[in-house]
């Protein structure tokens, strides 16, 4: 009986990479992959890559090596946000999609994917630090900020930097079988498994939103003194009241329609569901650096305790008091 032939994985790398992004899948399925896959990895210009950390890596592969894979993985690269792929690039990846490849990307790697249209109608996600940029750039994307990964069949998409673990994972457990899956991490040392729709433990702060904002001024799209900029920062500081819709447009200045026509559009969701995030992102906050009890942390965030309860577990998969036990700072 002839060898069965491996799964071919090429993993697009591009100048600015992060290292531990490309070390993910390079060490899952290229070290302890064998006989089960085959690893390559490409770039657009063949040699030396420079990566974020101050090193290079070399790949003597090209654009070409794409049209052999099975899988491609697209680690995060520097400013991703802020820097477009080539035609080429997008070219090449569109061209695989067509033939059936399946398509991952790692972090901030989903924004090439979404240069390339790929994530058009599709729900996705990245790291949470860049969520409102690819949001606000790509607004027919469904930005997940919450989640480890999004398996959408044919094209995935992975937080930050462990993530892409978790989701390497879970490819090698799709081809292979949960117990493969399992040795592979075993011996790679790493925890089996994480599911995808498991919480980012994000900062509390309204950082996601101050992406956003400096995704919009970078576009020019609306002035420094936009109304839904001096909105949204007043809700922040607001969030102990019970902050509707409605006082949001009157703040901002707009009918209620064009509100949340406005808001949906710049930031990739509800008014109703940014609140939401930015009341638990500040009640994880205070469970971390404060002795409120869950009560008290509800009240100040302007949701009830069930609510607060209910609404956390669903962002953070786990309760609040889970959440104070696993991540409490402790001061000097």
């Amino acid at each position: 009986m002839p060898a069965p032939v491996p799964h071919r994985v090429v993993v697009l790398i591009t100048e600015g990479l992060v290292l531990m992004d490309m070390a993910a899948p390079v060490q899952l399925f290229g070290h302890v992959g064998p006989p089960r896959y085959e690893l390559s990895t490409c770039t657009e210009h063949p040699g030396l890559v420079p990566t974020c950390a101050g090193v290079s890596v070399h790949t003597e592969h090209g654009l070409e090596a794409l049209e052999n894979a099975d899988t491609i993985v697209i680690p995060g690269y520097h400013d991703a946000a802020r820097r477009t792929p080539s035609r080429a690039v997008t070219d090449a990846l569109r061209s695989a999609h067509r033939r059936g490849v399946r398509i991952a990307s790692i972090c901030v790697g989903a924004f090439t994917l979404a240069e390339a249209g790929l994530l058009d109608g599709r729900p996705a996600t990245t790291h949470w630090l860049d969520a409102a940029a690819l949001a606000a750039r790509y607004p027919t994307i469904s930005v997940d900020p919450a989640v480890l990964y999004v398996d959408d069949g044919d094209i995935l998409t992975s937080a930050g930097l462990a993530a892409g673990i978790d989701l390497c994972l879970h490819l090698v457990e799709l081809d292979h079988g949960a117990d493969v899956a399992r040795d592979f991490a075993r011996r790679t040392v790493v925890a089996f498994h994480r599911p995808g729709g498991q919480a980012q433990f994000m900062p509390p702060a309204d950082s996601m939103h101050d992406a956003a904002v400096a995704e919009i001024e970078h576009q020019a799209t609306f002035s420094t003194a936009d109304p839904l900029t001096e909105t949204t920062r007043w809700a922040v500081g607001n969030l102990g009241r019970s902050l509707g819709n409605a006082e949001l447009a009157t703040h901002a200045g707009m009918s209620l329609r064009t509100f949340n026509r406005r808001f949906t559009d710049t930031y990739g969701m509800s008014p109703g569901q940014w609140l939401t995030g930015q009341r638990i992102r500040v009640a994880a906050q205070l469970l971390e650096r404060t002795d409120l009890s869950v009560d008290q942390v509800a009240s100040a965030v302007g949701l009830g305790t069930e609510s607060l309860r209910v609404q956390f577990r669903n962002r953070m998969s786990l309760s609040p008091s889970a959440y104070r036990s696993n991540f409490r700072v402790t001061t000097p």
